[in-house]
């Protein structure tokens, strides 16, 4: 099991609520969540400022210490372990070769192509192989291999182009990081991230040789997924001092590299990135609307968890998760004007 917090959150909520009520932010934010309940789908929103958790709220019976599936949320715990295992020497950098890495799942005939497919090309959804996310996702993860599935999909660009969005290349970083380190990613986690206050999965599918799936099917509570997008605002250091996740990884993970076709959204590697309320914001997105934002220039970390089994995009549900951020993004702002004046 991963190691518990030595401070209970529930007394930091209260603390946090108490402190914040002063100056109004506490009782600006429950009359948020309580418009918020209209939103039929989401479940659970969690918010930290200035360090400290200040509000959550859970809907419809759901509980933000209660484990749910983060979807692709999780390809941002993904881009993080591949840092810090550049960082630790376990990678070469974003520049290196994935084939010399995967040689013995390569396809007989190998495109050309797959020779110059990057880390950086799987961790920014450029390596130009056809998608297993979307209407491929189920014909993948049927398949009795997955990483020589993934390998194997037809390139429907070239290495560096356009952005196609797949979990198979997420999950090729799983199995390079299981066979770099000869431990598995959940292991990894455990020992990279968990030092992290709050932070811990709960559960984690696999494949069918035991890789862990490098982005989606991972179980984590509301507060656990805040735990780690506030990690990642204070520029990797934990709640304990240590720096978990390298500083420079971090910018280099919120740099734009190619744009979403279906959002028009920034990505870099494992975040997306847009501007909400007129600030920066980087945000992990899981299918049905499983959201963590940072938004460094306010101090503040959301995290919403909403139903798993309807599309967030399609139905609009994501554009009211966005909004719902703006308007907690102005509370804060109206607070800190406030306390200015």
């Amino acid at each position: 099991m991963l190691k518990r917090p030595t401070v209970s959150l529930a007394f930091l909520l209260i603390f946090s609520v108490a402190a914040h009520g002063a100056d109004g932010l506490g009782e600006r934010l429950e009359k948020l969540f309580d418009e918020a309940e209209r939103l039929t789908p989401l479940r659970t929103v969690a918010i930290a400022h200035e360090g400290a958790l200040v509000a959550e709220r859970g809907y419809r019976g759901h509980s933000p210490a209660r484990p749910a599936n983060i979807k692709s949320a999780s390809k941002s715990i993904i881009s993080a372990l591949v840092g810090i295992a550049i960082d630790k020497g376990v990678l070469q950098g974003t520049d290196q070769k994935i084939a010399p890495l995967l040689q013995a799942d390569l396809p007989a005939d190998v495109d050309p192509r797959l020779q110059q497919v990057t880390i950086g090309h799987l961790l920014s959804m450029q390596a130009g192989l056809g998608r297993t996310s979307g209407p491929n996702y189920g014909r993948w993860v049927a398949s009795d291999n997955w990483v020589r599935a993934a390998l194997a999909m037809p390139f429907d660009d070239d290495p560096g182009g356009t952005m196609l969005y797949s979990t198979g290349s997420t999950h090729l970083l799983s199995a390079i990081l299981t066979r770099r380190t000869g431990r598995s990613t959940l292991e990894l986690a455990r020992e990279w991230l968990g030092p992290q206050e709050g932070f811990s999965i709960a559960a984690w599918d696999r494949d069918p040789q035991g890789i862990y799936l490098g982005g989606n099917q991972m179980a984590m509570s509301p507060r656990s997924l805040l735990a780690f997008g506030e990690l990642y605002r204070s520029g990797g250091v934990s709640r304990g001092g240590r720096q978990l996740v390298p500083a420079d990884w971090i910018k280099l993970s919120w740099q734009p590299r190619t744009a979403s076709r279906f959002t028009g959204d920034g990505y870099g590697y494992g975040w997306f990135i847009r501007q909400i309320a007129g600030e920066a914001v980087f945000y992990g997105w899981g299918y049905g609307g499983q959201m963590v934002y940072v938004v460094p220039g306010r101090a503040l970390t959301v995290v919403m968890i909403s139903d798993e089994n309807g599309p967030a995009g399609r139905s609009g549900h994501r554009d009211d998760l966005h909004a719902l951020l703006d308007r907690i993004i102005e509370a804060t702002r109206d607070v800190r004007e406030a306390r200015s004046n």
